[in-house]
């Protein structure tokens, strides 16, 4: 379990604990409408549980019941937590510690056969187990678990496939595919191999889905600024794609960053010349725009292992 973790740290966890350890079956699961379905009985009890300060319950209780202001109609929030509100996050965190974090580690000792890994990040989770009935069972009574809470696993974003550093083989020798992948924190997870040794290695792409959403609001707020200056529109443009590399200029998802860039160049390169019908703007001179304003894909952060030793040495 990683616990106290940026989203970076928990995919090294996960990437380390799949390489490391005896997972074949990956279970990724996502709660559905966490922030609005949890019980405001529950919540209590935790929150007394780890909070002494009867003042501080008392003013979150008002903030848990803030309600929502919808068409200028207000009503109670009945369970969950407001959308947006600050606090969300935390008391999501707080909930599923109690309904989730102590549970699945007594589980993992005490119910499971073979080895399991967890990682989970606010209410996506992703678990490792190295017998497929572990994986079953696990699931089973997870449902039941979170329906005590008051929660369900969304249908839709909840998986359990083959996955691991026999996935591929076994999957051969069976004349079935490719293993399948799944999604965690922005990534397409993969079984690959290092190109440095030949080793299994899990391969991270950022999600299509992620890239093209953010592409489309780039190209919306670009058709905005269309007739603001290119220097002005150039420093806007290097920050969006800076901030994009910071998070996912991971090793082996270099491809995607220049994909990103290339579909960047061509969007901005639109706009320029539909802001005039005489518009002399060529592919060269967008070039030069680019290599200016653009920044080079290169990849930030370091192999999963790398970083994850540094924090936890053995």
């Amino acid at each position: 379990m990683s616990h106290n973790l940026g989203a970076h740290g928990a995919l090294d966890a996960l990437s380390v604990g799949i390489m490391r350890k005896k997972v074949n079956w990956v279970l990724a699961a996502d709660i559905r409408d966490c922030f609005g379905s949890f019980s405001h009985e529950w919540m209590a009890k935790f929150l007394q549980h780890r909070i002494a300060d009867r003042r501080i319950l008392r003013l979150i209780k008002k903030w848990r019941r803030a309600g929502v202001l919808e068409d200028g109609e207000w009503s109670e929030t009945e369970k969950g937590t407001p959308q947006g509100s600050e606090i969300s996050p935390l008391l999501c965190n707080v909930y599923l510690h109690y309904a989730f974090d102590l549970w699945v580690q007594h589980w993992r000792k005490h119910r499971a056969m073979g080895e399991v890994i967890v990682v989970r990040y606010a209410d996506d989770s992703v678990l490792g187990f190295q017998y497929h009935v572990d994986a079953e069972r696990f699931l089973r009574e997870w449902r039941e678990r979170l329906q005590k809470f008051g929660m369900e696993l969304h249908p839709d974003k909840t998986r359990l496939i083959e996955f691991g550093r026999f996935a591929v083989r076994n999957r051969k020798q069976r004349g079935e595919g490719k293993p399948e992948t799944f999604n965690f924190l922005g990534f397409a997870h993969i079984c690959g191999v290092s190109w440095k040794n030949g080793k299994f290695f899990v391969l991270r792409k950022t999600i299509r889905e992620r890239l093209l959403a953010e592409l489309e609001q780039v190209k919306a707020a670009l058709r905005m600024r269309m007739h603001q200056p290119l220097a002005e529109v150039g420093k806007w443009l290097r920050s969006v794609v800076q901030g994009y590399f910071n998070y996912h200029a991971v090793p082996g998802n270099f491809a995607s960053l220049w994909s990103f860039r290339f579909e960047i160049r061509k969007r901005w390169l639109h706009v320029i010349r539909r802001r005039s019908q005489r518009s002399r703007m060529t592919s060269e001179l967008l070039e030069q725009l680019a290599v200016r304003w653009l920044p080079i894909p290169k990849i930030l952060h370091p192999y999963p292992m790398v970083r994850f030793d540094a924090k936890y040495p053995r």
